[in-house]
């Protein structure tokens, strides 16, 4: 009974388990080996904001992780972004299986919840894929980042920049080894690098359920309406935001100026696709036109897919606001989207999401600007980066103050779990009544 009594639900599961990964993280980064050489080990809120950022695959960092780190702690940046970014139900899973152990009905439920999954039918297949694509993918794309940046450094160091940076750029983790906070700003014009980043960050970002379709298109011969809505909205929103960078970056001296058309191009594309939650960039995103920075929020905000290693509400979640307002003004009682019919809990659980994702925004920015100086386009923009796990950052982050960081690391913690996760997580379970009230009449609008 008492056995019963304490066992976690799903979501508290996987809250209670982040914490402990990041807690695990927090307590290596603080070890005086996982520093350089002369360096004081780092101070507790430090790393805290260091292993909550790498965990829920952010990027936004207090110090600079190449000149500040160890190799001990760069690789222990790595396994958090990686076990962040899979979630570690699906490690403990994939060494289930190797063990030969069975997966049981809760811990089915928990990667249910963990992957977004409608329900756990073929949730222990998914995870097979899970693991085998991000080794195909990760794996492809360390060696091709190490050959290229082998004519520039010695081989050992461009097998490990390799194999760090496709882990950061497929989990979309943020996390780079270049230095002085400058991210990826030295190939900015660079055709393989911007091409392969293109194609790791959209793959991460367009979640495992899709990439399973995908690779099974060619037997199955079709797409569910979940992988259609994902890809025709993550493509779009891609296209448009690169565009818009394009478009309002053209002319200023600070960003797109300076470069030739393909280099306009290149970065403005990539700061597209990084806004899925990336956060890595070839650009100085302070020196960004405050317009070109408030449609980034936008993106941001917006995110990736669900059951990626993305965050933000999602891209069906925006593409089910879009299509059902569409559907009120055209006054159709029936919301569609690809001949389907979308549910009314379909629709209000995208609005719950939105709702709440969009209050704690303003709440947490709110909060900011009574502990930060930033001006409040720097402040919101780092918050929604931070509710969004994206990483990008103003420069605001290594200036924070002591409350500054305890809020965005509660804040991106919120944002890896997905509110409405953490919802679930610390409210009660629902009772079903036996009754039903009388339905009441308002004005709206």
């Amino acid at each position: 009974m008492v056995h019963r009594t304490f066992r976690l639900s799903p979501a508290r599961t996987l809250t209670v388990g982040f914490v402990i990964l990041i807690c695990i993280g927090t307590i290596l980064l603080m070890l005086p080996f996982a520093v350089r050489e002369g360096l004081q080990p780092l101070s507790w809120e430090d790393a805290l904001f260091t292993s909550t950022s790498a965990t829920c695959v952010t990027g936004l960092v207090v110090v600079d992780t190449i000149t500040t780190f160890s190799t001990f702690g760069q690789v222990v940046i790595m396994l958090l972004v990686q076990i962040g970014g899979l979630g570690f139900m699906t490690f403990a899973t994939i060494f289930a299986l190797m063990m030969k152990k069975r997966i049981s009905l809760r811990e089915r439920l928990i990667l249910q919840e963990a992957m977004n999954a409608n329900s756990i039918e073929g949730i222990v297949r998914l995870i097979r894929k899970v693991i085998f694509f991000s080794i195909l993918i990760e794996a492809s794309a360390a060696l091709i980042f190490t050959f290229h940046w082998a004519r520039d450094m010695p081989l050992h160091q461009s097998i490990y920049f390799g194999v760090f940076h496709a882990i950061s750029l497929f989990n979309n983790g943020g996390f780079d080894l270049f230095g002085d906070f400058s991210s990826f700003k030295a190939f900015v014009d660079d055709p393989l690098f911007n091409v392969v980043s293109y194609m790791l960050i959209f793959a991460g970002s367009v979640g495992f359920v899709v990439l399973a379709e995908l690779f099974d298109y060619k037997h199955m011969r079709r797409l569910s309406l979940h992988t259609k809505v994902v890809l025709t909205t993550s493509g779009i929103l891609w296209i448009g935001g690169g565009i818009i960078i394009f478009v309002l970056e053209y002319t200023n001296p600070q960003t797109l100026g300076t470069l030739d058309l393909s280099g306009k191009i290149y970065a403005s594309f990539f700061q597209s696709v990084a806004t899925r939650s990336a956060g890595t960039s070839t650009l100085d995103i302070g020196a960004l036109r405050q317009v070109t920075q408030f449609i980034m929020i936008i993106l941001m905000f917006i995110g990736a897919a669900p059951g990626s290693t993305g965050g933000g509400i999602k891209v069906t979640t925006f593409a089910v606001l879009i299509v059902s307002a569409i559907a009120m003004i055209q006054g159709r009682e029936d919301v569609e989207m690809f001949r389907y019919r979308l549910s009314k809990e379909l629709i209000l659980r995208a609005l719950t999401i939105t709702f709440i994702a969009l209050f704690l925004v303003i709440t947490v920015s709110t909060v900011l600007s009574m502990t930060e100086k930033d001006s409040f386009i720097a402040i919101l923009f780092e918050t929604t980066s931070a509710v969004g796990t994206v990483g990008f950052s103003m420069g605001m982050t290594p200036d924070l103050t002591l409350a500054g960081k305890i809020i965005l690391n509660v804040t991106m913690l919120i944002g890896r779990l997905g509110p409405l996760t953490l919802a679930f997580a610390l409210g009660s379970r629902n009772v079903k009544r036996g009754y039903r009230r009388p339905e009441g009449k308002m004005m709206i609008g």
